[in-house]
């Protein structure tokens, strides 16, 4: 399937049962809510779904899940995040033989490589898939910026299609559209500025509270997209609160806990992440539950099954 890398796409959690095993029928629960609200992709084994904790065999477990639920109706993309290249090939060779649609790279992992090593690394992995690839740049939590002039070594490489916009400069949005054009799909990877950076003309949005609430992120978007701005800040001041979760080191217990409030997904996380407990326990329930005590009617703010929208330049 191809990835045109416009839409809502969310960075799945991944589900543990009381054995700290898979659960998927609990992830398979989660990934339906997602289909049903209408995102346009999915994201498995990124920094939310708890990658640095799975191992290759749950990764494959996982996409081959997913893909007989989607079953041909939004591509997959599979996240990369490798210290060293050549596991970063392996498993993007693993990613095409288990029928992923595209890829999500992060820069090395645990080595802080220049901007020469960095273009080296993203360049000899798009150099060893068609996959198409969005490459995530995320500085703040990484330590690693894909500048613009990285970005235009690496453009030279077509299957290089898309950034995942996280350094939390919305303004960076355009910056990349001044010096690249259209060249690359920008998605915001922050939950808190998807709203400005959309307007400001990024194409996508790869979410991580859309785990606990697919409809009205996918609402979001689509008011956004529609030129419905007043209706768009109006949801947007309601989110907030719950947006904020995902700017937190421990936006995997916080977004796990919210997915177990809307009824579709366990707040369980592996080792060594610990579940929350206490007082911070109770601050977390008391944003999600307030959130859910004036949940908006979002019914006119989705399109009909079959239209389009219409995307104002």
């Amino acid at each position: 399937m191809l990835v045109d890398w416009n839409g809502v796409y969310p960075a799945l959690t991944t589900q543990f049962n009381e054995e700290d095993q898979l659960s998927i029928p609990l992830f398979k629960k989660n990934l339906a809510a997602q289909l049903t609200a209408g995102v346009h992709g999915i994201i498995l084994a990124g920094s939310l779904g708890e990658a640095s904790v799975l191992t290759l065999e749950e990764k494959e477990i996982l996409v081959k899940s997913a893909i007989e639920e989607i079953a041909g109706r939004v591509p997959l993309i599979l996240n990369i995040a490798e210290g060293a290249t050549r596991e970063a090939i392996r498993q993007v060779k693993l990613a095409e033989t288990w029928g992923c649609a595209g890829l999500m790279v992060l820069p090395p992992m645990r080595y802080y490589s220049d901007p020469r090593e960095t273009v080296a690394f993203f360049s000899t992995i798009a150099s060893e898939t068609d996959l198409p690839i969005m490459i995530y740049n995320n500085p703040v939590d990484y330590k690693i910026e894909v500048t613009l002039p990285m970005f235009e070594q690496l453009v030279s490489h077509k299957n290089i299609q898309a950034v995942k916009e996280s350094t939390r400069d919305p303004a960076n949005v355009t910056r990349l559209r001044n010096r690249l054009g259209d060249r690359l799909k920008i998605l915001c990877g922050v939950d808190t500025l998807a709203l400005e950076e959309m307007v400001l003309g990024a194409d996508g949005w790869v979410a991580g509270l859309v785990c606990a609430f697919p409809a009205e992120t996918v609402a979001l978007y689509h008011l956004v997209k529609s030129g419905r701005i007043q209706e768009a800040l109006a949801l947007n001041r309601w989110f907030m609160p719950l947006l904020e979760l995902d700017i937190h080191p421990k936006l995997v217990q916080y977004i796990k806990l919210a997915e177990a409030q809307t009824g579709i997904g366990s707040e369980r996380v592996r080792a060594p992440r610990l579940t929350l407990e206490g007082m911070e326990r109770k601050r977390i329930l008391e944003v999600i539950n307030q959130a859910l005590a004036s949940r908006p009617d979002i019914t006119g703010f989705l399109p009909s099954p079959g239209s389009t929208v219409h995307v104002k330049e």
